[in-house]
């Protein structure tokens, strides 16, 4: 069955780059010239997403101006034919998808958030982008782990072997060899001890689920140390029913979330854009003679 929705939980606080996300949403930060949440609806129309749910908070309704037509501004850059390319790139981000929106009013988990997604997806397969994180590739995550889907009738999650403290901040997976960079998911631990750690492979911003996660993200506890309802506990009872597989995706990740990983995919976007790229390439190398 073809995945045609998809829904960005974009709820959080941002409290790892603060100041910087205290009055701007960390899914409108800019990666070179477009928020980072722009690249994530751009990957799941790539991926033949056609409807897509963003979840908000209070404070984001940037996020829907975004989206949105801006016609004072639009009929400013029509009217300058210099400008055409600009006007062209500013009107196309309102048709990029058939886009909604919704509130997570309490920031309880990812589980708690996509709870909010049940009426919008309905009986439909759905893939998740995490607001925090950006992947680029050729060929997109969101894509990759659709055909996995498609392919194997069941859920699908994006993977990559991390460093061990990186997978007590993330999770760890029970996995064994399927096929290729496919792997079928038995088990998932939520932010797990060092004692507690099954792989250093880690769930990395993406999946794939069917509807019936919704009924068993309802069946999870929350967790009695965070006060959050993990999404993980839900999809670790979906492999251990034998539905879950993990792609170890092909592409590169930056944690959005991170002021490290904000400067990361800055610098590696900025050095392969097209107006730009040479020009900062040529500062990079100037730069590092100076360090």
């Amino acid at each position: 069955m073809k995945i045609k929705k998809a829904v960005i939980p974009a709820g959080g606080l941002g409290t790892r780059v603060l100041p910087a996300s205290k009055s701007v949403p960390k899914e409108m930060l800019n990666v070179v010239d477009k928020p980072v949440i722009q690249y994530l609806v751009e990957e799941a129309v790539a991926a033949g997403i056609e409807d897509i749910l963003i979840i908000t908070n209070r404070g984001k309704g940037v996020i829907e101006d975004h989206f949105d037509h801006s016609y004072e501004l639009e009929d400013k850059l029509r009217d300058n034919p210099s400008k055409k390319s600009i006007y062209d790139s500013i009107k196309d981000i309102a048709d990029l998808a058939n886009i909604t929106f919704i509130r997570q009013k309490e920031t309880k988990g990812l589980g708690h958030a996509i709870l909010r997604a049940k009426t919008f997806v309905g009986n439909d397969p759905f893939a998740v982008l995490y607001g925090d994180d950006l992947i680029i590739s050729e060929k997109t995550v969101t894509g990759q782990l659709c055909e996995a889907y498609e392919k194997y009738g069941c859920g699908s999650v994006a993977v990559k072997e991390v460093p061990t403290e990186w997978v007590t901040k993330y999770c760890s997976l029970d996995v064994t060899p399927l096929e290729g960079n496919i792997m079928r998911c038995h088990k998932i631990i939520e932010k797990p001890s060092v004692e507690e750690i099954i792989s250093n492979f880690a769930i990395l911003g993406r999946v794939v689920l069917p509807p019936e996660i919704f009924k068993l993200i309802e069946e999870s506890e929350y967790d009695a140390r965070t006060g959050e309802l993990y999404l993980t506990d839900a999809m670790s009872a979906l492999a251990a029913r034998g539905e879950l597989t993990a792609v170890d995706f092909i592409g590169k990740r930056y944690d959005m979330g991170d002021k490290f990983g904000i400067m990361e995919a800055n610098t590696e976007v900025a050095l392969k854009h097209p107006e730009i790229g040479e020009k900062y390439r040529e500062y990079i190398k100037s730069l590092a003679k100076t360090l």
